[in-house]
Order: C-alpha cells, then structure tokens, then sequence
C-alpha cells in the first residue's frame, strides 16, 4: 500500500517511518510546523531519516496554531512542567485538536500522492493525557477520513495499544538511531531530561533494556508514575 507518514522527529513517529518502510511503499514523510518550542530541533531529525530511507520529506506550516491557539507546548505559551509524563500537570503541555488538523492536512495530502493509508504514531502512553490520541478518538477520525476522500483514505495506527519501551525495542531491531531524535519539549541544545517527554524517553530506554544515547542536562531519579491518571473526558 502507498502510504504518507506523520513524522515529527521524535523516537515514535520515526520508528513508525521505519516500520512503514518495512511493509509499505511510503510516498512522503510530513511534518508540521506550528510554533512548538522544540519544532526547530526535531523537524531536521525527520528530514535526516527520510532522506536515509529515500523518502520525500514535507514541512507544513499551521502557524496559526502558534498565534490563536493556548499551550504551554507553544513558544507563545507558560513554561513547560517537569515531571512524569502521565501526571495531570502534563494537560497544560497539549494543543487543542492538534493531531486532527494536522491529520487532515496530511489526508488531503496523501490522496494528492495517491496513497491509500496515513500511518500515526499514536501510542498508550499518549492515553492519559492526550484526548486525540486515544484510540475512540482515532478510530472517529479514520471512519471520517475514510468516507471523505475518494480514496478511502486508511488510518493507521501501528502502536496505539503499545508502551513506549516496546516502540524503542521495535525501532532497535529495525535499526533506529535513537540518537538521531528529539523529545524534549523545552527544545534547548541538549534534552532537559526533567519534561515529561524527556522522563518518558529515559525510562522507555531503561524498561526495554536498551542503552540510552541522549546526552541529558540532567539525570537524577525518575519520578514515579501517579496512582491516577489525569482526567479523561
């Protein structure tokens, strides 16, 4: 099947680049950029590795997103918490409906390529605190994908029921450079090693027994996961 790939940069979405290689033909890896503190150190992460797997590599620009919308994932936003990724402090790090736009943008895009699928890479750990990358959510957006465009469109979502430290095993074996990726929403020179998605990246490596290249500005004790999760609507 042809299909287009989300890739951020990050460890998930491109592990899902590696994983679509392997049992698709991808006709574009897409990345957007929408005023995200981290966007300039991680979208050349994804150009490197489609350009390292011959694939078409594409920057959207949503800067409406960075002028309009509240986050503190945003430059125009509060600071970014430290902490563990699951903690409720972590809602003040998501864009509204972010993963809807920019999978209808990148939809319109993959039938322009005459693709048949757009490949996610949504994964559990995202439940907690993510409302578009819950499964209820992706399974809504893939039926309307589907039914609106000519070429029914199909969402895939290889990890959506997986753990990080199962990606990172996944991405090893197809041969990522882990060290070749962003996470940390801060986007100074080196991960913090404290956010949320700097703590989800240092425990994924440690629960998957895999050596971490991240050079961190800190790497004291993780914090643990809180007993409840953040409030799911």
């Amino acid at each position: 099947m042809k299909v287009v790939v989300l890739c951020s940069g990050g460890m998930d979405s491109v592990t899902a680049l590696y994983w679509a290689h392997r049992r698709h033909a991808v006709v574009a890896a897409v990345s957007f950029r929408y005023g995200a503190r981290h966007n300039a150190r991680e979208i050349p992460f994804a150009a490197e590795h489609a350009r390292r797997l011959g694939i078409p590599h594409e920057v959207i620009a949503l800067d409406f997103v960075g002028r309009h919308f509240r986050s503190a994932l945003l430059g125009s936003g509060g600071a970014i918490p430290d902490g563990h990724y699951a903690a409720a402090t972590m809602r003040r790090t998501v864009v509204p409906f972010r993963n809807a736009i920019m999978l209808a943008a990148a939809t319109g895009l993959a039938e322009s390529r005459g693709a048949r699928g757009l490949v996610i890479a949504a994964h559990g750990g995202d439940h907690a605190i993510y409302p578009d990358c819950r499964e209820g959510f992706l399974r809504a957006m893939g039926e309307a994908m589907r039914r609106g465009t000519y070429a029914r469109i199909a969402l895939l979502r290889p990890f959506v029921d997986w753990n990080k430290a199962r990606i990172a095993a996944a991405g090893a074996r197809l041969g990522v450079d882990y060290a070749r990726t962003w996470s940390c929403y801060r986007g100074g020179k080196i991960h913090c090693g404290r956010c949320g998605t700097c703590v989800e990246r240092r425990e994924a490596f440690l629960l998957a027994g895999l050596p971490d290249p991240t050079v961190y500005a800190w790497t004291g004790p993780l914090p643990r996961k809180p007993g409840r999760t953040a409030n799911r609507r």
